[in-house]
């Protein structure tokens, strides 16, 4: 009969510890972005490198303070795509990461299939808004728009303890 209670003991605790492990990983780090509604999306122009606010509405994000990656956000935007096409910094191979489900708006399988297929574009928003993170922004054709955080070049290297080429900006301290 111990025998039996310890089992049933040990079998309760591995599922309240499972889902507790994916109650924090899907809920628990995440928190919304307070939008400032002036300067929440912003893009990387063409003629200078600088970043500029561009024109949008309904914006939405989440972020999380565990990892500099976990950046989503979805907007929408009245701007097109030939002017933002002779206007901003392409990104050539953006790949949209995972959102939490229940982040409604962003929904990273239809945005990297809309870039695969060339019907969205993507466009640089922040180079390292972090060190060796950049902030990348989709726009789809119908205005829907989109910003997560990807690992640049200097960043894969800077994580890895590689040493950086000149072409990197210098790590900040303490990094």
């Amino acid at each position: 009969m111990t025998g039996k209670i310890l089992a049933g003991v040990l079998v309760l605790s591995a599922i309240a510890m499972g889902i507790g492990l994916w109650y924090t990983q899907i809920y628990a780090f995440y928190e919304p972005v307070n939008a400032t509604g002036s300067d929440d999306v912003q893009m990387t122009l063409l003629a200078t490198g600088e970043p500029e606010v561009v024109l949008y509405e309904d914006f939405e994000a989440i972020d999380a303070g565990s990892s500099p990656i976990r950046y989503r956000a979805c907007f929408t935007t009245s701007m097109s795509l030939p002017l933002m096409t002779e206007t901003y910094q392409p990104v050539e191979k953006a790949t949209p990461l995972n959102a939490p489900g229940w982040f409604d708006c962003f929904n990273a399988a239809e945005i990297g299939g809309a870039l695969k297929s060339g019907e969205a574009l993507a466009f640089m928003g922040t180079e390292n808004i972090e060190y060796g993170i950049d902030r990348i922004i989709a726009v789809m054709p119908d205005g829907r728009g989109f910003a997560w955080h990807e690992i640049n070049e200097c960043g894969k290297l800077a994580f890895d303890g590689e040493d950086l080429p000149a072409t990197c900006p210098p790590k900040p301290e303490g990094q």
